[in-house]
């Protein structure tokens, strides 16, 4: 169970109590009883990929009729497991399809694909490194 308390947006703090409940599959020793993460992660890239598409249509006044993304990863339980030092415990490839129904030019759609690609927030951060900085904090009893 995850707790989101607030986010800071330009410097202000926005207040957003909500919280995301995962767990694994049966076959991972989990109970099944909500999305797991990596189900979370490639909703979340949906999600954002989805509001892409739709606002920066918009934006370049193209009308879309409809919009489905179809969203595959390649994960190797080994690494997720510790069985096997030497396997990566997160996605080695993620691929994503998009199918796009509109009466825009190909070269229209093709820019709006490139727009989306260049601006998306979840697919920078598929994509690219980012910096984490752990800290453990320990509470006594």
């Amino acid at each position: 169970m995850a707790t989101v308390s607030h986010y800071i947006l330009g410097g202000e703090k926005h207040a957003r109590h909500f919280e995301i409940a995962s767990d694994e599959p049966h076959e991972l020793l989990g109970q099944n009883t909500a999305p797991n993460p990596q189900e979370l992660l490639m909703a979340a890239l949906n999600a954002c990929l989805s509001v892409g598409y739709a606002a920066n249509a918009a934006a370049m006044g193209i009308t879309v009729h409809s919009l489905e993304i179809e969203t595959d990863g390649k994960l190797d339980l080994r690494g997720f497991l510790g069985l096997d030092e030497n396997i990566n415990p997160g996605y080695d490839e993620v691929s994503y399809v998009v199918r796009l129904h509109t009466d825009a030019s190909r070269e229209r759609v093709e820019a709006l694909h490139q727009a989306v690609t260049k601006t998306s927030v979840n697919l920078a951060n598929f994509s690219k490194a980012i910096r984490m900085l752990p800290k453990l904090e320990m509470i006594e009893a």
